[in-house]
């Protein structure tokens, strides 16, 4: 079997889709995308392209290495982005060639079904109890809330109890019997995270996620040592070498994406190297219906895995949903909170090609907001 085609589709909302065809007639689909930088990646793949085709699709791990080390220089979000793509695809290719799931490949299910929690409250969270009361009526049983919108570098008393009272009207929707998340984004400095946390410790959140951006991974030791609630981090790591300072410094919870971090090849990787830190995998998933396929893969085969972001509601998804784009939308159901385990081949989802070439005719030019502070400054969003 060879590779003949790789083709990439700019679909709305923000996403990227890839498409790998064979000679076999057998078709692969993968995400490959950096919210907001979606046409880069696209460049990358097509200059991958080159090691691609004349390719045996199912010499997964020997196409990884090239992808990834075949050139002098490596790395970052871009080029790991456009290689999980492309690799999410070529097990999608080797699963069908062979009728069976990725999972199976994988090492075979561990769990009959896989938790998953939905976003509340958007950028900037406000009626978040209502959103909450929302996902629990859609069957959820947990969900995650942005800690605060734009925020200053030293949290004013005010914006602290902003957060805490914010996460205690969430609370009180959910009970004591679901869970629900916060989200740091980034937007506190080390200082700030380790003063406010401790605060959100009597609402006990699941985790506390991105409490300080990933160029300050050498000071989440000190926030682990102040923070009474178990700490989360990932998506803005690439690999296992960049996921390892985070681990030794002690997080509870890793979050590597399917469409950033190498694909199921790296993030299977990075998932057994959690395991021997006593961490929990939550791979980041606020993406499309073939990134959640992948991360669901993965889910069913990892014995550390907690629980499963999706999309399907999310404030960024304005101009197209999740199910726009899969032919068995009752693949991604979560009645009770779960989605259950599939023995479809591949990555198990059918991805509707015509309408994805339809979407990829309008295309997109997502962009992330830009906030600045009241001085004027940038701000973290």
């Amino acid at each position: 079997m060879k590779i003949t085609e790789v083709e990439t589709f700019l679909v709305p909302p923000r996403w990227l889709f890839c498409r790998v065809g064979t000679d076999a007639g057998l078709v692969g689909w993968g995400e490959p995308v950096v919210e907001g930088r979606a046409g880069s990646v696209r460049a990358a793949v097509d200059e991958l392209t080159d090691l691609l085709i004349g390719s045996d699709p199912r010499r997964i791990e020997d196409l990884w290495q090239a992808m990834t080390k075949a050139a002098f220089y490596r790395g970052g979000p871009v080029l790991s982005s456009a290689v999980a793509g492309i690799d999410q695809a070529l097990w999608d290719i080797l699963g069908q060639s062979l009728g069976v799931p990725v999972h199976q490949l994988l090492g075979g299910a561990v769990r009959e079904r896989v938790r998953v929690y939905g976003w509340i409250g958007g950028d900037e969270p406000s009626q978040v109890a209502d959103a909450a009361a929302e996902r629990v009526a859609a069957g959820l049983t947990a969900v995650k809330m942005n800690a605060s919108g734009r925020i200053g570098r030293m949290p004013t008393a005010a914006e602290t109890a902003g957060v805490v009272n914010r996460l205690a009207a969430v609370r009180e929707v959910m009970g004591e019997d679901r869970d629900v998340a916060v989200d740091f984004h980034g937007r506190f400095t080390v200082a700030a995270a380790r003063r406010v946390i401790p605060e959100l410790a009597p609402l006990h959140p699941l985790f506390v996620e991105e409490p300080v951006l990933p160029e300050y991974t050498h000071r989440l030791a000190d926030v682990v040592a102040a923070s009474p609630v178990p700490v989360a981090t990932g998506e803005r790591l690439f690999s296992r070498t960049d996921f390892l300072p985070a681990l030794r410094a002690g997080v509870a919870v890793v979050q590597p994406d399917l469409s950033h971090a190498g694909g199921v090849s790296e993030v299977r990787r990075i998932a057994a190297l959690a395991e021997a830190h006593d961490a929990l995998l939550a791979p980041h998933c606020p993406l499309g219906p073939i990134a959640l396929a992948a991360s669901l893969q993965v889910a069913f085969a990892a014995p550390n895995f907690l629980i499963q972001e999706q999309s399907i509601g999310i404030h960024y998804n304005a101009d197209a949903e999740l199910l726009d784009y899969v032919l068995d939308r009752e693949s991604f159901a979560f009645p009770d909170g779960f989605i259950a385990r599939t023995d479809a081949p591949g990555l198990g989802v059918r991805i509707d090609e015509a309408a994805v070439r339809r979407a990829d005719r309008a295309g997109h030019r997502w962009r992330p907001p830009v906030w600045r502070h009241p001085d004027g400054s940038l701000a973290e969003w």
